[in-house]
């Protein structure tokens, strides 16, 4: 497919950490193809299929997983991407590797180890993944890390707080970033002139949202937390409701709520899908006028243009308000995010006292690899063991070091 002048080029990248050997430089695959296959290969993302969202694992085998989500956002970034004329290798890329950094247990093992470092640092799953990335996987002779090249890291890279972002840029400077252009948290800190990351990076955090609402209420429903009833009160997804009972007035027999449900959450996923390609190409189409020779740093330099239109936005912001107050804090998930959260806690505090409870081979690689200079570097090794655990791993060994069985 001819790329259009605003896409990133693997041809133009900014190029990687660490040079590679000649052996490495294939041609048979672009720059951004071998940062998703890297991804693909590597040991946090294999984890992924065993770290849940909302339910976790021992709840059912029908949930969604970080690894399912993940797969949703690649599938809905490169079908978006193909329409616009960007790089479906480079969103892929980014899709498949935005969430390695995820603690077990969802968003409430986030909260647990955010809380047990809060005075070392702080723990934020963003800035996690690009550790994994550029730290903590040890597959390569040359390099720690998975190399990836800038515009992977800079999309996996979505929030950062100022602090996080000057502590980031000094690596990269370290390793070689352009002074004058910054590395990939350099956009966190240019205030005067701020900057946006990639269209492709853009899509992906838009295409996240899209299939965390769709497939939390999917599997809201089939928790039997939420229902069809209650979700008439979204006014997104009722419109879709009310549209395929329309055309299929047979789904509203109780035998047939089912595909009621997804053929609903479908159509809706359809409309976003359309309104983010037709919105942004419309952007675009506009900048093209007012820049000729409008190309992928020029884009960059520009407000952010991959967006759901007015409409689509606010009803995307009414439906997780709607599963904020109904699902997220639902009584039955906030006593089992309880217990995860006692989980996670005790591992740190355990691992803490007694690090000789980690694989000694764990502690010792990763002390010399911690990243930029780390004033609390065994606090932090501490928190990347925990985090590359899966639900049922860190569940195991609460259970081994404390006797207790939370999470049955």
């Amino acid at each position: 497919m001819l790329l259009a002048s605003y896409a990133s080029d693997p041809a133009s990248t900014r190029g990687r950490r660490f040079q590679e050997p000649q052996e490495f430089q294939t041609s048979t695959r672009t720059a951004f193809q071998r940062d998703r296959d890297r991804v693909v290969h590597s040991s946090a993302f294999r984890r992924l299929v065993y770290k849940t969202q909302v339910f976790l694992n021992h709840e059912g085998d029908l949930f969604r997983t970080r690894m399912t989500h993940s797969l949703e956002v690649a599938q809905l970034s490169r079908s978006m991407a193909r329409a616009l004329r960007l790089n479906e290798d480079l969103v892929e890329a980014i899709a498949l590797a935005h969430d390695l950094g995820h603690t077990p247990f969802g968003h409430a093992g986030q909260d647990a180890l955010n809380t047990c470092m809060c005075v070392f640092g702080g723990f934020e799953h963003n800035l996690q993944s690009l550790r994994v990335v550029d730290h903590l996987e040890l597959r390569y002779p040359q390099f720690d890390g998975l190399n990836l090249s800038f515009e992977a890291r800079e999309g996996i890279l979505k929030h950062c707080a100022p602090s996080s972002a000057m502590q980031i840029e000094q690596e990269e400077l370290a390793h070689g970033a352009d002074p004058q252009r910054g590395g990939i948290a350099h956009r966190f800190l240019a205030r005067n002139k701020p900057s946006q990351p990639s269209l492709e990076a853009q899509l992906c955090n838009l295409a996240d949202e899209m299939a965390y609402n769709a497939h939390d209420i999917d599997d809201g429903v089939r928790s039997g937390l939420l229902t069809l009833q209650q979700l008439e009160e979204v006014p997104m997804f009722e419109h879709f409701r009310l549209q395929t009972l329309a055309q299929y007035p047979h789904l509203n027999a109780p035998q047939q709520q089912r595909r009621l449900l997804y053929e609903s959450i479908r159509r809706m996923l359809s409309s976003q899908v359309h309104a983010v390609i037709d919105t942004t190409r419309e952007a675009l189409h506009r900048l093209d006028t007012q820049y000729p020779n409008l190309d992928a740093t020029q884009v960059r330099k520009q407000p952010v243009q991959v967006q759901f239109g007015e409409a689509m936005a606010r009803g995307s912001r009414q439906l997780k308000q709607f599963l904020m107050r109904n699902l997220y804090r639902h009584p039955q998930v906030v006593e089992t995010t309880a217990q995860a959260k006692k989980i996670v806690a005790d591992l740190f505090a355990a691992y803490l006292h007694d690090p000789a409870q980690m694989p000694s081979e764990f502690a010792a690689s990763r002390l010399a690899s911690v990243g930029a200079p780390d004033l609390h570097p065994q606090q932090r090794v501490v928190a990347d063991y925990i985090a590359g655990m899966t639900d049922r791993m860190a569940s195991r060994e609460h259970e081994r070091l404390t006797g207790l069985r939370l999470l049955a």
